[in-house]
């Protein structure tokens, strides 16, 4: 019998970082930042993200003191947000954000891990979609709470003043949930689960998370995964199908970068909405994710997976350059009705992501070698890496130019995805292409609870 009231813990850890994952660029927007500052931000949030999970995880393994390494993450993420509201510098907020998500990735690995404490190999997969769950939820929390915040704060009259008290409140989150989990976190796991078992019923777990707008990479796979890899058997293995998947997942999610990298100064400065607007919206995203995660699995199960996923990146790239048009929208149809156009694109943005996170890690993991499957979803994780730093220095770069290019190259990005996979599954050879209609794929569309 486990016991979770540490998770507890962990989910009002989500809260602080679910909350800072907007308000940090708002912060840089208040600060006098550009498109450029927040591509920088988002590149560098990014870039710290994988190297924390790997290296940290690493060292949590092989001194056994895991526990320790949670709490750290959680007090340096507090720490860090109760100092920002004292920078004025846009340079030192983009460097402090990357040690939030440095530490907050370095925490997943060996949360996946703490979370299988007291429980059999076959209820890893759950276990990890309870994981999912607290910790999503958090995140969807903090978006919330920050709503509400700014909402109630605008009463002030000063933005900057309520989006410096809501990192008071962020970093005493953080805070007080390194507290409980000093208390409450289970006892260290024994050295006998091995990365390779881990990273399969990683690939079984049945929920994703809630994040995807904000933050769309969480790195724990990758490093259950990246660390168990064997090139020369992965590069072996490589079908004609795998190979263009590969690169249709990297210009997808260099898409998705390019596009929510200079997204909060778009809404504030040019679609006139306020923070509390801007929070409500990325919470409405978030909420139509995890609103869609189980019909998306079912798609998956019922129809060829490939084209459920080439219907979900079509979906996207349209809606991308369409939230540019929220510019000037209001002179043409009056605010409450560009308002709840709004919600209406970004909820769908939120569908999409689903729609993307659960049916790509079904098409690569049917398409993996035998044996390889862990590996197949660690490469994935390091490409949506790669590519959530490369696109956001490009979001950032072509901002500058324009928002409608720049929400039109991230939807070019993706179209180019879509034709790369459409091509890779027409020369591919007909038992390649995975097709649904099995128990067996609607148990891998399930993905990966903890990405």
């Amino acid at each position: 019998m486990t016991d979770d009231r540490w998770l507890y813990a962990w989910a009002l850890g989500s809260v602080a970082l679910g909350g800072a994952s907007l308000l940090v660029p708002l912060y840089v927007v208040s600060l006098g930042g550009d498109a450029v500052a927040l591509g920088a931000l988002a590149a560098v949030a990014a870039l710290a993200a994988v190297p924390g999970a790997l290296v940290v995880g690493r060292l949590a393994d092989r001194t056994g003191r895991r526990r320790g390494y949670v709490v750290a993450a959680l007090v340096a993420v507090g720490a860090t947000l109760l100092a920002l509201p004292l920078v004025d510098s846009t340079a030192v907020v983009v460097a402090a954000n990357g040690v939030v998500w440095l530490a907050a990735a370095a925490a997943a690995p060996v949360l996946t891990l703490l979370v299988t404490v007291g429980a059999p190999e076959r209820e890893w997969p759950t276990r990890f979609g309870v994981l999912n769950t607290y910790q999503g939820w958090g995140w969807v929390g903090g978006l919330a709470g920050g709503l509400a915040w700014t909402t109630v704060g605008a009463r002030t009259g000063s933005p900057l003043l309520t989006r410096r008290t809501f990192f008071v409140a962020c970093g005493v989150a953080a805070l007080v949930a390194a507290a409980l989990a000093a208390r409450l976190l289970p006892p260290e796991p024994d050295r006998e689960r091995s990365p390779r078992r881990i990273a399969r019923a990683l690939s079984r777990t049945r929920r994703f998370n809630v994040r995807g707008a904000t933050f769309p990479f969480w790195p724990s796979r990758t490093y259950w995964s990246l660390r168990t890899v064997d090139p020369r058997r992965l590069v072996g293995g490589l079908s004609t199908a795998l190979g263009p998947t590969y690169v249709a997942v990297a210009l997808a999610f260099t898409g998705f970068a390019t596009f929510f990298a200079p997204l909060p100064l778009f809404l504030t400065d040019e679609a006139g909405f306020d923070s509390g607007t801007v929070f409500g919206l990325y919470l409405a995203s978030s909420l139509g994710s995890v609103l869609l995660y189980v019909g998306a699995g079912r798609l998956a199960s019922r129809y060829d997976p490939s084209l459920v996923l080439v219907g979900g990146l079509s979906a996207r790239a349209v809606l991308f350059p369409a939230v540019a048009l929220l510019a000037g929208a209001a002179a043409a149809v009056g605010a409450v009705a560009t308002l709840g156009l709004a919600a209406v694109v970004f909820a769908g943005i939120g569908a999409t992501w689903a729609v993307i996170a659960v049916v790509v890690t079904t098409v690569l993991t049917a398409l993996a070698p035998d044996g390889s499957k862990g590996e197949v979803l660690g490469v994935y994780g390091a490409l949506a890496g790669l590519a959530g730093t490369v696109g956001s220095v490009l979001g950032g770069v072509v901002a500058g130019w324009g928002y409608l290019a720049a929400f039109g190259a991230a939807g070019g990005l993706v179209v180019c995805g879509v034709a790369v996979l459409l091509v890779g599954r027409r020369v591919a050879s007909p038992s390649a292409v995975p097709s649904g209609g099995s128990d067996r794929a609607a148990e891998r569309s399930a993905g990966d609870g903890t990405d």
